[in-house]
């Protein structure tokens, strides 16, 4: 089934392999802008049936790493014209990933303070800025609560983003809602300590993800708005929430009607516990609708998932940075170039240097 197109709604994928949303930091400074390496980058990896880009912030406030290419500006429209007409050139599909980081941020990234669902902030560290120049790992800063108001203009932002992607000829948008940064922290009991009705009970705590995929689809069409979320993944938070599970089953129900793309779990990364099978279960249950899976799957345990019908798409996302022809080598059993050390090394920021380097494989005479 790996090789086989997928189709749903509007839209029609030539395999279910996709590549997963990865950051690089590698625009055009000043302003942040998609450019010609990263098209290239793109078109290199279009045999996946799906590409969805690195994190894409919607706004200023919502930036959490230096050099990350925004979907804010005209400019940002214009240099990720490049990246799709590249991608579909080569016969794949195409969505953004919209990102809000929210608390996961510092001002000399943002240009103010960071925002959240609350004034609580966890020991944390992303890419900016070095007082000293340039850039490497730095603290976030102490989030401000976002009033009701303000949520509603994050939710606009949300929206404007879609729209932006639209114009830039994008094929649907991921709503990143996973791994620590804003909707995530709304659904989490540790970062969203509110009062009012976007806090408290788990109805509460969800309402601002369902509002922001509810407006979004509202506006550019639901089956071109899919959703990332990670509930097994503690990225950003100290513990476990004890009610994360519950309130993503809930929150899937009410998700199920909108008839979205596709939902995206993201597993295995950073700290996590392992999703068991009577997850997938209960998911089946109650959202009947496409399910993409990433997380350390290999084409073994990928393919399981799609027997088991406990996803319809399987992403795949470090494999993809030194294999750009990873569906190639999966259909031949060819072997694949290992994400190593010196791989990690130029994985954020930099040249063309582990980006665009990677070459296809080159069978032997023996091996065609």
């Amino acid at each position: 089934m790996l090789f086989e197109s997928f189709n749903y709604g509007q839209q029609s994928f030539e395999n279910r392999i996709a590549m997963a949303p990865m950051t690089r930091s590698r625009t055009s400074q000043p302003g942040d802008v998609p450019n010609d390496m990263m098209a290239t980058y793109y078109k290199q990896r279009a045999n996946a049936g799906l590409i969805i880009t690195e994190g894409a912030p919607i706004s200023a406030v919502g930036r959490g790493y230096s050099m990350t290419p925004g979907i804010y500006t005209q400019a940002h429209i214009d240099g990720w014209k490049k990246v799709t007409e590249a991608v579909h050139s080569a016969g794949s599909k195409v969505f953004i990933q919209l990102w809000h980081v929210g608390r996961r941020s510092h001002e000399t990234i943002a240009g103010e303070q960071p925002v959240s669902a609350s004034a609580v902030k966890e020991p944390d560290q992303v890419f900016g800025p070095l007082p000293e120049g340039g850039f490497g790992m730095v603290e976030t800063g102490m989030p401000r609560a976002l009033g009701e108001q303000d949520i509603q203009d994050t939710i606009a932002d949300f929206v404007q983003a879609a729209k932006n992607a639209m114009e830039a000829g994008f094929d649907g948008v991921e709503i990143h809602a996973a791994h620590g940064y804003l909707i995530d922290q709304f659904m989490r009991m540790a970062s969203n300590q509110r009062t009012d009705q976007y806090g408290g009970s788990q109805e509460n705590r969800m309402r601002f993800m369902l509002e922001t995929v509810e407006a979004v689809a509202k506006e550019i069409g639901s089956d071109k708005v899919a959703i990332r979320v990670s509930p097994h993944v503690i990225e950003g938070y100290a513990e476990e929430d004890p009610e994360i599970i519950e309130l993503t089953l809930k929150a899937l129900a009410k998700l199920a009607p909108m008839n979205l793309a596709y939902v995206h779990f993201s597993e295995n990364i950073s700290r996590y516990v392992e999703a068991p099978e009577s997850f997938r279960q209960q998911v089946r249950e109650v959202y009947p609708n496409p399910i993409m899976v990433a997380g350390k799957l290999t084409k073994e345990t990928a393919q399981q998932l799609l027997d088991k019908q406990y996803a319809d798409l399987v992403a795949f996302g470090t494999p993809y940075v030194t294999n750009p022809d990873l569906v190639q080598r999966f259909k031949n059993d060819w072997p694949l170039t290992e994400f190593d050390a010196d791989a990690r090394l130029t994985l954020y920021g930099g040249d063309d240097k582990g980006y665009i380097d990677y070459p296809e494989y080159q069978p032997s005479r023996s091996s065609l």
